[in-house]
C-alpha cells in the first residue's frame, strides 16, 4: 500500500515532460476579496495598484477573470484542485475540509522537486487538516518569503503563495481618507446608495488593496535582487469579489470579476490586453505546464499557456467564449439547518445568466434580528441579518436606511428574495441590474443560455444537475454565526 507522498509521487512521475534546461521558479500574490474593478489599470481614480499595473506591462492583463465560487475556501480549493468547486463535495462550501483524494497542485510540485510553501492565509478557512491532509492544500506555511527562501534546497525550482489577508473586512474607519484619498474622486457603483458613509468605506477598502500592492512588490523586489525575476512566473490575482453588498458571496459581476495581471520574463510579452474568459482553476493546469508536468487527469481546467505565449491581445483563443461559475453555503445563517443559497451562472461576453436552484430561500441570509440591529452591530465584525454580506459601513447604511425612497429600490435588489432565473443584458446594463428572464424579447436566448449552462453542469459532474445537491446542506461547517461577540450554529426555529 502505498502512502500518500508515494501515490502523489507516482502521479507526477510519468507526468514530466522533456524536462526544461531551467525550470521556472512561480511565484502567486493572493489577495483576500480583492475584486475588479478595483484597479488603477481598470480606470479607478483612487486607488492605486501600481505592482499589478508593471506586471501587466511586463506581460499581459486578463480582463475577464472569474472565480469558481464568490466565497474563499470553495474558490482556493477550485484554484488547487484545478477544478469546479462543485466537484469537491465538502470542498464546496466555506468552513469545510477539502478531501484529500482531490490531488492539488503545490502537492504535485513538489512530487517533481519544487521547493513549496505559503506565507498568510492559504485554503480555507476550514479543517485544513480534515480529509486526510495532514497539512494546508496550498503548502506548509512560513513565516515569511525570507524564511521559506532560506529552506529552500539549493538549486531547486520553488512555488510560493503569498496569502495576503488584505483586504479583507474589518477595516479601521476613515484610514482612507487620513491617507491622503479625496471622497470626490471616488466612483461609487450603482448598486450602492452614494453617501459619503459608501465613499469612506470604499476609501478603506482601497488603503488595504494599495498595502496588498505593497506587500507584492516587495517580493519581487527580493527576487530581481537574487537575479531570479526573469525565471520566475508570477501571477497577481483575488479569491473573490469585494466584501460589499451585491459582491462577495453573490455571483453578480461584483462577487465573481476579479483583476489577474501575469509576468514570466522573456518568456512573455508585455503590454498585452487578453479579454479571453479565464477562471481562476486554469492557474493549476497552468502552473503544472510551467514545471514540465501534465494536468491531473481529474482537472477539469485548461492550462492558460497557449495564452501566455501567444503575442495577442484582445480575444484570442475562440474556445474562451464564457466562464462558469456558482455557490452553495457561505456561512451557516439561515432556517434550513446549513442550508446555502445554491446558485450557477454562465457568462460571456454579451449576456450573465443566473439559476437560483431554491429561490425560496434568502439569497444572503435570513433577516435575522432586523428589525432590532444597530448600525453598529451591522457595521461591526458581526454575523446578524443577512450574514452571508459581510458586516461593513455600507451594509450596516443600507439596511438602516432601507425604507427611504433612494435606498429601497438598492435594499431590494440587494437583499431580497430572487426569481429562479435571471438575465443580464451586459451590452445595455453593464452592472447587471436589471433582469430581463421575464422579457419575452429575450426568451430566445434565456433558453439558449439555460441550455449551455445546465448541459456544461451535466458534463463536469455537478449534483446540482444531476441530482444529489441537496448533499451541500448536510457537509458540516466550522465556520460559526457571530452575535455580539457570541458564537453558536443556527438551530431550526
Amino acid at each position: 500500500m502505498l502512502n500518500r507522498r508515494q501515490a502523489i509521487a507516482t502521479i507526477a512521475a510519468p507526468a514530466i515532460l522533456k524536462a526544461q534546461k531551467k525550470r521556472p521558479n512561480i511565484l502567486f500574490a493572493f489577495a483576500d476579496d480583492w475584486g475588479m474593478p478595483w484597479t488603477a489599470l481598470a480606470g479607478d481614480r483612487v486607488v492605486k495598484t501600481p505592482t499589478f499595473d508593471r506586471i501587466a506591462e511586463k506581460g499581459a492583463v486578463f480582463t475577464n477573470a472569474f472565480v469558481s465560487a464568490p466565497s474563499c475556501t470553495p474558490s482556493r480549493a477550485a484554484i488547487l484542485t484545478g477544478q469546479y468547486h462543485w466537484r469537491l463535495r465538502s470542498g464546496a462550501n466555506l468552513g469545510g475540509d477539502l478531501p484529500s483524494e482531490f490531488a492539488v497542485f503545490p502537492d504535485l510540485l513538489e512530487a517533481a522537486g519544487y521547493h513549496v510553501g505559503l506565507t498568510g492565509k492559504g485554503w480555507g478557512p476550514g479543517n485544513d487538516k480534515g480529509g486526510g491532509r495532514t497539512r494546508n492544500p496550498a503548502g506548509p506555511q512560513y513565516a515569511d518569503f525570507a524564511a521559506f527562501l532560506k529552506a529552500r534546497p539549493q538549486g531547486a525550482p520553488f512555488y510560493y503563495w503569498f496569502g495576503s489577508h488584505d483586504p479583507h473586512r474589518p477595516y479601521p474607519w476613515e484610514t482612507g481618507v487620513k491617507s491622503g484619498m479625496r471622497l470626490e474622486d471616488v466612483r461609487v457603483p450603482p448598486y450602492l446608495p452614494d453617501t459619503e458613509i459608501v465613499r469612506k468605506d470604499m476609501c478603506d477598502y482601497f488603503l488595504e488593496v494599495q498595502r496588498f500592492n505593497r506587500d507584492t512588490q516587495a517580493l519581487l523586489d527580493t527576487l530581481e535582487k537574487m537575479g531570479e525575476l526573469e525565471n520566475t512566473l508570477v501571477v497577481m490575482s483575488g479569491d473573490n469579489g469585494w466584501p460589499f453588498p451585491r459582491g462577495k458571496a453573490s455571483i453578480y459581476e461584483a462577487g465573481t470579476h476579479v483583476p489577474l495581471a501575469i509576468q514570466w520574463g522573456s518568456r512573455m510579452k508585455g503590454g498585452r490586453k487578453v479579454e479571453d474568459f479565464v477562471s481562476m482553476p486554469d492557474l493549476a493546469p497552468t502552473f503544472l505546464e510551467a514545471a514540465g508536468l501534465k494536468p491531473h487527469a481529474d482537472m477539469t481546467a485548461r492550462t492558460l499557456m497557449p495564452l501566455l505565449e501567444s503575442s495577442k491581445s484582445g480575444r484570442v483563443d475562440s474556445r474562451r467564449g464564457q466562464v462558469l461559475t456558482g455557490m452553495e453555503r457561505h456561512v451557516p445563517c439561515r432556517e434550513e439547518i446549513n442550508g446555502g443559497y445554491p446558485m450557477r451562472a454562465l457568462r460571456n461576453h454579451d449576456f450573465h445568466y443566473i439559476r437560483n436552484f431554491l429561490p425560496n430561500r434568502w439569497p444572503y441570509g435570513d433577516p435575522d434580528e432586523l428589525e432590532t440591529a444597530t448600525y453598529e452591530q451591522l457595521a461591526g465584525n458581526t454575523r446578524v441579518a443577512f450574514a452571508d454580506c459581510d458586516a461593513g459601513p455600507s451594509k450596516a447604511y443600507m439596511v438602516t436606511h432601507r425604507t427611504e425612497a433612494a435606498v429601497k429600490p438598492l435594499y431590494e435588489l440587494t437583499f431580497g428574495k430572487r426569481p429562479a432565473q435571471e438575465l443580464f443584458d451586459l451590452k445595455k446594463d453593464p452592472w447587471g441590474l436589471k433582469n430581463v428572464a421575464a422579457d419575452p424579447s429575450y426568451a430566445g436566448t434565456l433558453k439558449k443560455l439555460d441550455g449551455q449552462l445546465m448541459a456544461a453542469l451535466k458534463e463536469t459532474k455537478d449534483p446540482r444537475a444531476t441530482g444529489g445537491g441537496e448533499e451541500f446542506d448536510r457537509y458540516p461547517t466550522m465556520t460559526a454565526v457571530s452575535r455580539g461577540g457570541e458564537k453558536k450554529g443556527r438551530k431550526k426555529r
